[in-house]
């Protein structure tokens, strides 16, 4: 997901929902961190299940759709789960929790768009990546803005604590802020902001089948997007690099690109 600052001055009701069963999980240990159940010499935190913290919704990578949980990461996730001989157990967290590695109190892995960054590396560890993603500037079409310079003085909006809110600051942007991407493209298709700035995949499919929205600038940012794994958890690392790298050489990995991203997909 776009990249999130981990300097977040207040966690999301999700963030702090997460934090809480976190808590209560240590509480139930008697104080350890310890996962309580094994596959495969694998330590899960619940016997039988691979639990995946999600920021929800974030299209096309996690969404409800007919009363299940989709998308380009969930696809990944259920391979994932099929490798580890587990149940799937998605969890709906905040962005926040996920990026400051505090989901993982609950959760066996993250994944949902997460950048690599020197930053998180310092308090999670990371897959190899499985998609580039860079940033992007979506604007109606009727606003004007055709590029960076142009939405200066213009209603802009971001996703809170993520690159395109960093990057936004960077450029001089006063861009309005929202908890997560499903708000911001409500409020750039009900008219109330004039562009928004966030990662090409996400911004992409939300305007795929709007033709008065267009993308009038990318900015080659180099984010690359990997899963996040408890510090240190090597046997965890390992097994969810392989199947990473299995669904490389099988071809399943750039169907699910091209599924929810079309062809051109990096």
């Amino acid at each position: 997901m776009q990249l999130k600052s981990l300097a977040t001055a207040k966690m999301t009701a999700k963030a702090a929902a997460v934090f809480a069963a976190g808590a209560l999980t240590l509480t139930a240990c008697g104080g350890s961190s310890t996962p309580a159940a094994s596959e495969g010499g694998i330590q899960l935190i619940n016997a039988g299940k691979l639990t995946v913290c999600a920021d929800i919704p974030y299209e096309p990578f996690e969404f409800e759709k007919d009363g299940e949980t989709v998308g380009f990461d969930v696809d990944i996730a259920k391979e994932l789960a099929k490798d580890f001989g587990a149940e799937l157990s998605i969890v709906d967290s905040s962005f926040e929790a996920i990026e400051t590695g505090t989901a993982l109190t609950q959760c066996d892995l993250g994944i949902s768009s997460i950048s690599i960054t020197d930053t998180r590396k310092s308090v999670m560890d990371f897959s190899t990546p499985y998609l580039d993603d860079d940033l992007a500037l979506v604007a109606s079409e009727d606003s004007g803005i055709t590029g960076l310079d142009d939405a200066k003085g213009k209603k802009v909006g971001v996703q809170q604590a993520t690159t395109g809110a960093d990057y936004a600051q960077e450029q001089g942007i006063d861009a309005q802020q929202f908890e997560d991407t499903g708000l911001l493209v409500q409020a750039l298709e009900a008219g109330t902001i004039d562009a928004a700035l966030g990662n090409q995949s996400v911004l992409g499919y939300a305007i795929k089948d709007q033709p008065k929205f267009k993308s009038v600038e990318d900015f080659a940012t180099g984010e690359q997007l990997g899963i996040s794994i408890k510090k240190g958890n090597t046997a965890m690392l390992e097994k969810v690099n392989g199947t990473l790298e299995r669904l490389t050489e099988d071809g399943s990995l750039e169907k699910f690109k091209t599924t929810w991203f079309g062809e051109t997909a990096k």
